[in-house]
C-alpha cells in the first residue's frame, strides 16, 4: 500500500507540474505581449486605418473590420456542411456498417482527419487557384471565406463528432421509446445536449480564422483600406501584425495589435462559455 500511494502521490506531481509549467508559460508569453503593446493602445488606435506604405503609422480599424466580416461568413459556409456530416457520421452510419455506404463512410473519416492535419498554407494555395483565379473572384473577402472554411471544417466536424458521441445512449433510447423517429430525436434531444461541445469546436475554429496568417495572405490581398462588400480585399488582425513586423519593422504598433487579438480571444472564450452556461441550465 506504501508503494502504490507513494507512485500516485508521483505520479499527481507530475500532473501538477505539468500543468503549472504550461500556465505559465502561457502567462510569460501573454504578459509580455500585454506589457509591450498596451502603452501604444489609444482611442485613435482603435478609430483609424493604417497609411499604408512602411511607416507603419494608422490605427486598426480596417482590420478589426475586415477579421469581423471573415469570421461571420466563413462560419457561414463552413457550420452547416461541417455540423451535418458529424451528425450523419454519429447518428446514421452505424447502420451501414460492412455496405458500400459504409466504406465510403470510413473513407470520407479518414479523408476528414487527413485534412485536419494539413498546413494552412495548402488550403491558402488552393484556395487562390480555385476561388482567386479559376472563380475570378479576386483578393476579397468571400474568397478567403471559402478557403478558411475548406479550413476548418474539418475541425468542426470531428469536435461535433465526438460532442454528439458523448451523449449517453439513454437520451436516444428514451427518446425513441416515447415515439420519436430518429430525426426528432437527433434535433430536439441529442443536438441540444451537445450544444456545449459543439459550441466549443465552432469557438477554437473561430480563434484559427482569426490568428491565421498563410491561408490569407494568398486569398485576402492585404489591403490596409476598410472593405465596402465581399468582394473588397482587406487585411485581418493577424495579417496586419505580419506586416507591421515583418515588412515596416513598426514592432511597436505590431505589439499593440497582439495585445488586442489576445484581449479579443479572452472575451470570445469568456462570451461563449457565458453563452453556453445559460442555455445549458435553461435545458436542465
Amino acid at each position: 500500500m506504501n508503494r502504490r500511494k507513494l507512485s500516485q502521490n508521483a505520479a499527481f506531481s507530475l500532473f501538477w507540474a505539468a500543468g503549472i509549467m504550461s500556465v505559465l508559460i502561457m502567462a510569460v508569453v501573454v504578459g509580455y505581449v500585454l506589457v509591450k503593446g498596451l502603452p501604444g493602445i489609444s482611442f485613435d488606435f482603435f478609430t483609424t486605418s493604417p497609411r499604408g506604405g512602411l511607416s507603419g503609422e494608422g490605427g486598426i480599424y480596417s482590420t478589426i473590420v475586415t477579421t469581423f466580416y471573415l469570421v461571420v461568413v466563413t462560419l457561414a459556409f463552413a457550420i452547416p456542411p461541417g455540423v451535418g456530416a458529424a451528425v450523419y457520421f454519429s447518428e446514421y452510419s452505424g447502420s451501414t456498417v460492412g455496405s458500400l455506404t459504409g466504406k465510403l463512410v470510413d473513407l470520407a473519416r479518414f479523408g476528414v482527419d487527413t485534412l485536419a492535419g494539413v498546413p494552412s498554407i495548402v488550403f491558402g494555395l488552393f484556395g487562390y487557384a480555385v476561388f482567386v483565379t479559376a472563380m475570378d473572384l479576386g483578393f476579397s473577402i468571400l474568397s478567403a471565406s471559402m478557403a478558411g472554411a475548406c479550413l476548418i471544417i474539418p475541425v468542426i466536424i470531428r469536435t461535433t463528432e465526438d460532442a454528439l458521441k458523448s451523449v449517453p445512449s439513454g437520451y436516444r433510447e428514451g427518446s425513441l421509446a416515447l415515439g420519436a423517429n430518429r430525426w426528432e430525436t437527433t434535433w430536439k434531444v441529442v443536438l441540444p445536449a451537445a450544444f456545449r461541445g459543439i459550441s466549443t469546436g465552432i469557438l477554437l475554429s473561430a480563434g484559427r480564422i482569426v490568428s491565421e496568417t498563410a491561408i490569407f495572405f494568398v486569398t485576402l490581398g492585404g489591403s490596409y483600406r476598410v472593405p465596402h462588400s465581399l468582394m473588397s480585399g482587406g487585411r485581418t488582425m493577424a495579417l496586419h501584425v505580419y506586416y507591421l513586423a515583418m515588412e515596416t519593422r513598426a514592432f511597436d504598433r505590431a505589439m499593440s495589435t497582439a495585445a488586442v487579438l489576445v484581449g479579443l480571444v479572452v472575451v470570445m472564450n469568456l462570451g461563449i462559455n457565458t453563452i453556453t452556461g445559460r442555455i445549458t441550465g435553461k435545458q436542465r
